[in-house]
């Protein structure tokens, strides 16, 4: 085995960079403003609260009562319930690259997946195929199992975590659904802190790893997960599951109050003496009719 290097500090980028999801044939940002974004999914329109978007819609006002569903929010974040014009819409497929994957109307605001991630995932795609070697890819919080599904597609061996069953189970279907399921992904129901204590005790190793966490969550067991509190100390437990010739480690964030250069500040302390580059920023959705950007989510991205 290759003993493990000792580099200079990772360095980090001086400057962010907003990385811009434009819309393909299954979605795209079609207005926005007032609080709101109106999106289509396939051949269904939708509107979701969005409270960045401070600015007026550019459509008329008929666009957005032709909806199929709309979201009203309740006093809690992410909480509420869908209206639709019609009857209950049914999941349905999206597609994205080799990808296949339902969309459905979640008893929250989400839609089964993250369309902003597309950046993402183009990423992953590029760097997988570019490494020369089969990575062994580790994906914390995969939720659905769009990325791990780009991973596969693109040659890598997976492993998928989750604490959601349910959430395990589309992702399974999705595999399916893309023609995936042979491909070499575990798919674990487990807290992510908890495996990844049990993979450090069992000296497990990964070339790459994908840590996507929410800002709060619950466990199978009921365990609690909170971003501010928990996210440094498994920061630190990825970077000692990282191989002696590791590829990446890519972290994204949901949350008002972090920002990407936290980001790339913590996976530096976290990968001190492994040299390679941070990238960091935000992602965002393009709306096509006016170009207008809504910043989603911060990223920071490790390069060895």
């Amino acid at each position: 085995m290759t003993a493990a290097r000792t580099l200079s500090p990772p360095r980090i980028d001086p400057q962010p960079t907003v990385l811009r999801t434009v819309g393909w044939s299954d979605y795209d940002l079609v207005d926005s403003g007032h609080g709101r974004k109106l999106e289509r999914y396939g051949r269904r329109t939708v509107v979701r609260p969005e409270p960045q978007c401070l600015w007026s819609p550019g459509l008329p006002s008929a666009a957005w009562t032709a909806a199929d569903a709309v979201f009203d929010p309740a006093d809690e974040e992410d909480s509420g319930r869908w209206r639709f014009r019609e009857a209950p819409i049914e999941p349905w497929v999206s597609e994205w690259g080799a990808v296949r994957f339902h969309g459905r109307f979640t008893p929250f605001r989400h839609l089964a997946f993250f369309p902003e991630q597309a950046a993402n995932w183009a990423w992953l795609d590029q760097k997988i195929r570019s490494a020369g070697r089969s990575l062994n890819i580790l994906n914390l919080f995969g939720y659905t199992g769009v990325a791990s599904l780009v991973c596969a597609a693109a040659g890598a061996h997976v492993t998928h975590v989750d604490a959601s069953r349910k959430a395990i189970g589309w992702a399974r279907e999705n595999a399916a659904l893309s023609g995936l399921a042979d491909r070499p992904i575990r798919w674990i129901c487990e807290d992510a802190r908890k495996y990844v204590q049990r993979e450090i005790r069992r000296g497990v190793k990964y070339d790459a790893i994908i840590l996507d966490p929410p800002k709060y969550g619950r466990g199978p067991d009921g365990e609690v997960w909170r971003l501010f509190d928990d996210l440094p100390d498994l920061a630190e437990m990825c970077a000692a599951l990282l191989s002696p010739d590791p590829a990446f480690l890519l972290l994204n964030a949901y949350a008002e109050r972090i920002s990407g250069a936290a980001l790339a500040g913590l996976l530096a302390d976290r990968l001190e003496g492994r040299g390679g580059e941070i990238a960091w920023g935000e992602l965002v959705l393009v709306e096509s009719a006016r170009q207008r950007e809504i910043g989603m989510s911060f990223y920071a991205r490790w390069t060895a």
